[in-house]
């Protein structure tokens, strides 16, 4: 490997007479099989000697370095550097030493992890997460974000545990409006909000941890049924959307592949970081979606544009892996894209085309989907099957968007019937 990066015979002599050469050719050669560049390899094996030395890590065989150590010493290498007016070249220099330091210690199993911390309510949580599923079969994405809201407000309470039924609901009225004074959250957001707190101590009454009628006091802000539009990219912004991201490198094959399932099906971000590669039937040319809120797969024909970009970028642009996962990370340790990831992804395409919207992640792409099919004619039932809507109010409120529709229909001419 240090062979085949290095031609200089000073730097092929250092690197193979550095510490832990068989550690640092296994790294580089694992790179190397997820796809990763020459350039990269030889940016990333001068750290290996670098991190190396400042960790000591040949006098301390098998032992586990904390982040805590790797920090200090990032810190300490950066500092030797010489010092810039604006400090940038020492934070590159940083935070290439963490970086390159926590993926070659976790590949060799010698990061050590800090302990996680223990949350005051964890066994009630955990409770009610099992209650959510065994009784309630609600989706991973509500569970997760019931857990989330449920620690968010016992945190913001600071009741301990054994105080837990001295709860009052004013404490839980001025939680709420916090939310949207000082938070500010939306009132649909709070409403959601105060509906997971409500679902939580409806639960947590009938295992006498509060007081009885503290669920039913709970009172959210008021919101009218379809009162707000959704907000997307017009369908031409899509386009140009799409025709940005053309390009022969990984990351554009990713990313085109990504996008054109996001705007052609209307796809969540979950639903695309979770599909598999046997999702995909080439024969039948369909695909099958495990819908998040659900958890059931919905068949969609696969139109061919999509098809042949997903191919580039399976041919292409995916690196090498044992995950089933379509969307994988470009940069090592290789692991399944995650729904933040494409979220991250998503905002800076949409960023980089200078549009102006309220929100620029995935789900804006699923309003212009929506919104382009009732452009294009399709009734709201055929608009709902698509975008996988339970409930046909959820897409009724796209009624809303056809505003050329609504004015032909106040153009009609009634032919002296008034």
């Amino acid at each position: 490997m240090f062979d085949q990066l290095f031609e200089h015979p000073n730097a092929l002599a250092n690197h193979k007479a550095g510490p832990l050469v068989e550690e640092r050719l296994r790294y580089l050669g694992h790179l190397a099989e997820q796809g990763k560049a020459r350039n990269t390899l030889l940016g990333v094996a001068p750290y290996l000697l670098v991190v190396a030395d400042y960790l000591r890590l040949a006098d301390r065989p098998g032992e586990a370095i904390s982040t805590v150590e790797i920090e200090e010493k990032a810190t300490l290498w950066a500092d030797r550097l010489p010092k810039p007016s604006d400090g940038t070249p020492r934070l590159l220099s940083r935070a290439c030493f963490l970086r390159n330091a926590t993926d070659w210690l976790q590949f060799m199993g010698r990061l050590q992890r800090p302990a996680p911390v223990s949350h005051p309510y964890a066994d009630r949580i955990d409770d009610f997460t099992e209650y959510m599923q065994r009784e309630r079969g609600l989706s991973p994405l509500t569970i997760d974000y019931r857990r989330w809201a449920i620690q968010d407000f016992l945190c913001q309470l600071g009741t301990p545990p054994q105080a837990f039924h001295e709860i009052t609901i004013t404490q839980i009225d001025e939680a709420l409006v916090a939310k949207i004074t000082q938070g500010g959250y939306a009132r649909v957001t709070v409403q959601t909000y105060a509906s997971t707190l409500r679902a939580f101590l409806r639960y947590a009454e009938t295992r006498g941890w509060c007081r009885a009628g503290l669920a039913a006091a709970i009172r959210a802000p008021r919101v009218f049924p379809q009162e707000s539009l959704p907000d997307g990219p017009s369908w031409e912004q899509v386009r140009r959307l799409l025709t940005a991201s053309e390009g022969a490198r990984p990351t554009a094959t990713r990313d085109r592949a990504l996008l054109m399932l996001l705007s052609v099906y209307g796809l969540r971000a979950g639903e695309v970081a979770r599909l598999r590669l046997e999702d995909f039937n080439w024969e039948r040319e369909v695909i099958a979606v495990a819908r998040s809120k659900t958890q059931r797969a919905q068949i969609y024909p696969l139109c061919r544009p999509v098809g042949d970009a997903v191919l580039r970028y399976l041919r292409e642009g995916r690196p090498h892996s044992a995950h089933r996962e379509v969307f994988l990370s470009l940069r090592a340790p290789i692991r399944p894209l995650s729904r933040g990831a494409l979220t991250s992804l998503v905002t800076r395409r949409l960023h980089a085309l200078g549009v102006t919207l309220s929100h620029y992640g995935p789900h804006s792409l699923r309003h212009a989907c929506a919104t382009h099919l009732l452009e294009q004619g399709l009734s709201l039932k055929a608009i709902g099957d698509h975008l996988g809507h339970r409930d046909p109010n959820a897409t009724r409120i796209y009624a809303k968007v056809d505003l050329a529709g609504l004015r032909q229909v106040a153009d009609f001419d009634l032919g002296g019937m008034l």
